[in-house]
């Protein structure tokens, strides 16, 4: 397996991007921070409503630590017969994407930690690159009074180079206008 040489593959790993019109991909505005939970798959869910008003695209970004097997089982990435494999992560999660809308582009992403702040600091660079206007987080404790230290949300909430949307509610958007996701909503 290739996963014992994910150090020689470049830190992109795989980019799955539709929406592609005749003139080229669309410039993407919405970022999504994706990890598959159910608050980012609401995070996900917004985005694209939103989207849909603006007519603006939307890039889920999936950060995935190298070799760490055991977070990858932690966050429901593999199953616990399966090794770890950066590919077998990555489709997962553009799969989840694509099941919520074939409209996004998804993009994952390598690090050598997986500490909040190496996953923060990878997700703003991308954000960035992506020139982004607002950045969709799920998260359950960003925006609180008292925020922790390894909050991912926090760290990408900080830069001031886009506007940041926290999701905290998997309920859908009590926005006037937006024409809800009806499959995910009704998943619930």
């Amino acid at each position: 397996m290739y996963a014992d040489y994910i150090d020689t593959f470049p830190t992109f790993i795989t980019c799955f991007s539709v929406g592609v019109t005749t003139h080229g991909v669309r410039p993407v505005t919405f970022v999504v921070a994706f990890d598959g939970s159910r608050l980012a798959q609401t995070a996900l869910a917004r985005a694209v409503e939103y989207a849909s008003l603006t007519e603006e695209s939307v890039l889920a970004v999936a950060v995935v630590p190298r070799r760490d097997e055991r977070y990858a089982r932690e966050r429901g990435w593999l199953t616990s017969e399966e090794r770890f494999d950066v590919t077998v992560v990555s489709d997962r999660l553009r799969e989840l994407v694509t099941d919520l809308s074939d409209d996004v582009s998804f993009r994952c992403e390598t690090v050598g930690s997986r500490s909040s702040g190496a996953i923060a600091t990878r997700l703003r660079r991308v954000a960035r690159e992506a020139d982004a206007s607002v950045v969709f987080v799920g998260s359950d404790s960003a925006g609180h009074l008292v925020v922790p230290i390894s909050s991912v949300g926090s760290t990408v909430a900080s830069d001031s180079a886009y506007d940041v949307h926290i999701v905290r509610s998997h309920a859908p958007s009590a926005v006037e206008g937006l024409e809800p996701v009806s499959e995910f909503y009704e998943s619930d």
